[in-house]
């Protein structure tokens, strides 16, 4: 089979009711994203911070897989499917799909904040002050925050490396090293966008744009991609 890789971004797990990462006066949801999502904002209150992501897990967990995940999944019937999303929550794996790679981190993961190769898997929605990894450490996000480097970045420009089709979903194309995805993509290799906001990115070859949300526009998708089968 093809090998098929998606860059998806927070546009499709917008369309399930998870808010896109922050508005154009840089607040996520209220919050000041220094405060949040730095480590000197962890380091400064650490409370705040796991407040906070447990309300978006908490969220994340109320909310349902839409029309543009469910696609993803039809697809591993006929491609070799590999999700690179730059989202945190888990909709794709709940759809179905196989192997996603988070390049921003995960939710439902938490790290020892002393060593980040401890991680360990979020039960229900809450991670507090005193969850301790088995060094003693307080546990945090498993989150790539500014500033922070993204560990998986390689292993997913490997895969677009190797697209014989590639798919970006969801996202603007504005969020690096995420972005840079697609220059990794063979010349030669079919590629499309899925946004209500195409980007100009008009220099890319064999570029097919889509300018409607995921739900739908994934299914047009599905449609090429078909016709090649």
């Amino acid at each position: 089979m093809k090998n098929l890789v998606v860059l998806s971004g927070a546009g499709i797990s917008a369309e399930s009711g998870i808010p896109t990462f922050r508005d154009s006066d840089g607040l996520w949801e209220g919050y000041d994203v220094m405060e949040v999502a730095t480590p000197e904002g962890w380091r400064k209150n650490p409370s705040l911070v796991l407040d906070f992501y447990n309300q978006r897990r908490k969220r994340a967990l109320e909310v349902k897989p839409n029309a543009g995940h469910e696609v993803l999944v039809e697809l591993e019937k006929h491609f070799n499917v590999t999700v690179v999303t730059q989202n945190v929550d888990n909709l794709h794996e709940r759809a179905g799909s196989s192997q996603v790679i988070h390049l921003h981190g995960s939710l439902f993961e938490s790290r020892s904040s002393i060593d980040e190769s401890l991680i360990y898997p979020i039960e229900g929605w809450e991670l507090n002050i005193g969850d301790k990894c088995t060094k003693g450490s307080q546990l945090r996000p498993n989150i790539v925050w500014f500033g922070e480097m993204v560990p998986l970045m390689e292993v997913a420009a490997v895969h677009a490396s190797r697209a014989d089709i590639f798919v970006v979903v969801g996202t603007s194309m504005a969020v690096y090293p995420a972005a840079g995805l697609i220059d990794y993509v063979p010349y030669d290799t079919p590629k499309y966008i899925v946004d209500p906001k195409v980007p100009d990115i008009r220099h890319i070859p064999l570029l097919h744009a889509i300018a409607e949300k995921a739900s739908t526009g994934m299914k047009r998708v599905r449609e090429a991609l078909m016709a090649m089968v």
